[in-house]
C-alpha cells in the first residue's frame, strides 16, 4: 500500500506541476521592460531637474550651453548631463518618444517634446557629423509620432548641415574637426549611423544629392574601413585633395589593428539601414558578413554581451559594452526581415541578447541615476566612461524591444 500511495503522490505532483506550467502565461519581456522603463524614466526626469538646479558651472557657461540631457553616471552615483552640442544629446528625448510610441500615453509625448525642443539650436551646427544622433533621434521621432509640422524643417536644416561636411574628392563625410595635428580628414565608422538623416531628406525633398552623398560615403567606408575578416578600423584619415587614405587608426579601441566592439555594432546597424534605403545587395551582403565576424569571434562571451574590444588583452577580465549589445540587437531584428538562410538565427540572437540584458544587466529601480542598463563602456582606451550606464545603450535597448514587438505582432518596423 505504501508503494502505491507514494506512486500516486508522485503522479499527482507531476500532473499539478505540468498543469501549473501549462496555465502560466509566457513571459512578456517587452511589456516587462517598458513597465520598468516607465518608472525609471520618470525618476530620471526628476533627477534632471535636480541636476540642472545644482549645476555649479559659472553663469556664462550655463547661459551659453545649458544642460539638456542625461549622458551617464559619475562614480558617486550622480547623474551627468550634457548640453545640446554633445553628440549624445538626442538619445534621452528619443527614449521618451519610444515610450510614447509604445504606450500612447500623452504624458510621454509631453515629456518628449520638452526634452526635444532645446536641441533645435543644433540643426545649423556644421561642425559635427553627429546630427543624425542629435536631431534625427529626437526631432525625427517627433516628426513621425506627433502633429508638429515644424519638426520637418528642423530635420531638413540638420540634413543640409550634415551634407555640408561632404568631401567630394574623397567621397566621404568628414567626422571630426579636432586634433588637426593628428588627422587631415578623419572618418569614423560611427558616421554610418548618421546617413539615415540624409536618406530621409532625399525622399522628403526630392533632392537626390542627399542620397548620392549617403551612398558614396557608405561605398567609400565599405572599401576602406574593413579588414578581410570584416573587423573594422575605427578611424580612417583621408587626403581631401587626392582622396587617398593617409592612415588607419583607432581612437576608442584597444589598438589600431584591433576591432572596437561598438564600431562593429555601428557598422552592422549602418549597413543594414543603408540596404533598407537603397536595396543594394552589396550592402546587405556586407551587413551579413559583419554579423558573421561578430558571432563567430572566439572572444564573444556566451551571453552575447561583448567586451569593449574584441581584442582587449585581458579578456575575460575586461569590461563589457552593453551599448554595443543593444545596437547589435536592434540591427539584427531589422536584418532578420531581409531574408536569407540565417534570418531566424538573427532574431534568435537578438532575443537572447535582450533576455540576458534583462536578467543580468538591468539597473536597480529608482537608482543608478535613472538609467535602464548598466555595464557599458564609452572609451576604455581614453580612460573614459568605463563600466557605467550610457544613454545610448538605453535608447537602442528600447528600440530593439519595440522592433521585437512589431515583428512578433506582424507590424511594419518603419
Amino acid at each position: 500500500m505504501k508503494t502505491k500511495t507514494v506512486i500516486s503522490l508522485l503522479v499527482f505532483t507531476a500532473l499539478f506541476l505540468w498543469t501549473s506550467c501549462k496555465n502560466e502565461k509566457p513571459r512578456d519581456i517587452v511589456a516587462e521592460n517598458f513597465e520598468f522603463a516607465a518608472q525609471q524614466l520618470e525618476y530620471a526626469v526628476l533627477l534632471t531637474e535636480e541636476t540642472v538646479n545644482k549645476d555649479t558651472r559659472d553663469s556664462l557657461k550655463k547661459a551659453a550651453s545649458p544642460l539638456v540631457s542625461p549622458r551617464t553616471m559619475s562614480n558617486d552615483g550622480s547623474l551627468i548631463m550634457v548640453p545640446a552640442r554633445d553628440w549624445t544629446s538626442g538619445f534621452f528625448a528619443g527614449e521618451l518618444w519610444y515610450m510614447y510610441e509604445y504606450t500612447k500615453d500623452p504624458k510621454w509625448e509631453e515629456l518628449a517634446v520638452r526634452f526635444t525642443s532645446p536641441l533645435e539650436s543644433q540643426k545649423l551646427n556644421k561642425g559635427t557629423h553627429d546630427l543624425g544622433f542629435m536631431i534625427f533621434d529626437s526631432f525625427g521621432h517627433g516628426m513621425r509620432l506627433s502633429d508638429k509640422p515644424e519638426y520637418k524643417e528642423i530635420n531638413m536644416d540638420a540634413a543640409r548641415s550634415l551634407a555640408s561636411r561632404y568631401k567630394p574628392n574623397a567621397g566621404i563625410i568628414r567626422s571630426w574637426d579636432h586634433n588637426g595635428q593628428k588627422w587631415d580628414c578623419p572618418v569614423i565608422i560611427d558616421n554610418m549611423m548618421n546617413l539615415e538623416l540624409l536618406f530621409w531628406a532625399s525622399k522628403e525633398s526630392g533632392d537626390t544629392s542627399f542620397y548620392d552623398i549617403a551612398v558614396n560615403h557608405a561605398n567609400t567606408t565599405m572599401k576602406n574601413h574593413f579588414r578581410e575578416d570584416y573587423g573594422t578600423w575605427h578611424v580612417v584619415d583621408y587626403d581631401t585633395i587626392t582622396g587617398e587614405v593617409r592612415n588607419k587608426t583607432t581612437h576608442q579601441g584597444f589598438a589600431d589593428e584591433s576591432s572596437w566592439t561598438r564600431g562593429e555594432a555601428w557598422a552592422l546597424y549602418g549597413y543594414t539601414m543603408t540596404y533598407r534605403e537603397t536595396k543594394d545587395e552589396d550592402f546587405l551582403t556586407h551587413a551579413r558578413n559583419i554579423v558573421n565576424f561578430i558571432f563567430t569571434h572566439p572572444n564573444l562571451p556566451e551571453d552575447l554581451i561583448p567586451y569593449w574590444d574584441f581584442d582587449a588583452p585581458e579578456i575575460p577580465n575586461e569590461p563589457r559594452d552593453v551599448s554595443a549589445a543593444t545596437i547589435t540587437a536592434s540591427a539584427l531584428y531589422e536584418l532578420s526581415l531581409y531574408g536569407g538562410e540565417k534570418s531566424a538565427q538573427y532574431k534568435e540572437w537578438a532575443d537572447t541578447i535582450l533576455k540576458n540584458l534583462t536578467n543580468h544587466y538591468r539597473a536597480t529601480l529608482q537608482s543608478d541615476a535613472g538609467f535602464l542598463l548598466l555595464h557599458s563602456t564609452g572609451g576604455k582606451s581614453l580612460n573614459s566612461e568605463i563600466d557605467v550606464p550610457l544613454v545610448y545603450a538605453d535608447y537602442y535597448f528600447l528600440e530593439a524591444l519595440l522592433r521585437k514587438s512589431k515583428i512578433e505582432n506582424n507590424l511594419p518596423l518603419f
